[in-house]
Formats: C-alpha cells, sequence, structure tokens
C-alpha cells in the first residue's frame, strides 16, 4: 500500500484515540465528588451527604430568624426617633458606622501582616 494513504488513515486514527482520551479525563474530573461548602455541610444536619427539603427549610428559618435579629438590633441601636423604621439619615449613620468598622477590621488586618516575620 502506498504510504500516503496509510498516513491519511492513521494520522486521523491517532488523533480520534487522542482525543477519546482527553475525553474520558476531563468526565472522570467532573465525576469526582466535590468538596461540600462549609454552609452546605452546616445544613446537612444529618450528615447523609444530601440536604433534604426539611433541611433546606431549616437553613433557611434560621438565615431569616439570624436577619431578623440582626435588624432588630439595628433598629434598636440607630432608630432615634423611635418610629420603629429606619430614615434617610438613620440608615446614612448605621452605614458609617459599618464602613469604619470594615476599615478598622482592614487596618488592624494589614498592620497583623505587617507584624508578621517574614
Amino acid at each position: 500500500m502506498n504510504t500516503a494513504i496509510l498516513r491519511r488513515m492513521i494520522v486521523p486514527a491517532l488523533l480520534a484515540l487522542a482525543l477519546v482520551g482527553m475525553v474520558s479525563t476531563a468526565s472522570a474530573d467532573e465525576t469526582a465528588p466535590k468538596e461540600k461548602t462549609p454552609k452546605i455541610k452546616k445544613a446537612d444536619t444529618d450528615k447523609d451527604g444530601v440536604v433534604s427539603d426539611a433541611e433546606k427549610a431549616a437553613a433557611k428559618a434560621e438565615r431569616d430568624k439570624k436577619k431578623a435579629e440582626s435588624e432588630a438590633k439595628a433598629l434598636e441601636k440607630y432608630d432615634a426617633n423611635k418610629n420603629g423604621k429606619l430614615d434617610a439619615d438613620e440608615k446614612a449613620k448605621m452605614e458609617a458606622d459599618k464602613k469604619a468598622e470594615r476599615e478598622k477590621r482592614k487596618a488592624d488586618k494589614a498592620e497583623k501582616s505587617a507584624a508578621k516575620p517574614k
């Protein structure tokens, strides 16, 4: 047989085999179990590896409870006129306090980082 004909037959076959190998490797990576995030681990209370509808509902209820507590604290601290809601100026004061706290944490973190021996 002519070598040109052999090349036309063998080269595509080798390329096809290489592609099949690449696809099977990629699909093996995709099927590998993924590490669960801390939120999912926390929500999976029975530790069966699956977050059931009941567990999702319980996690949502917990988030809603924490949100309500946070909003109540904000009202208690920032509702200057005690009307039960935060007005624009009260919200601005709350945001300014939050920003100052974030900047303080950032500065503390930078200070700790600079103090670490290299």
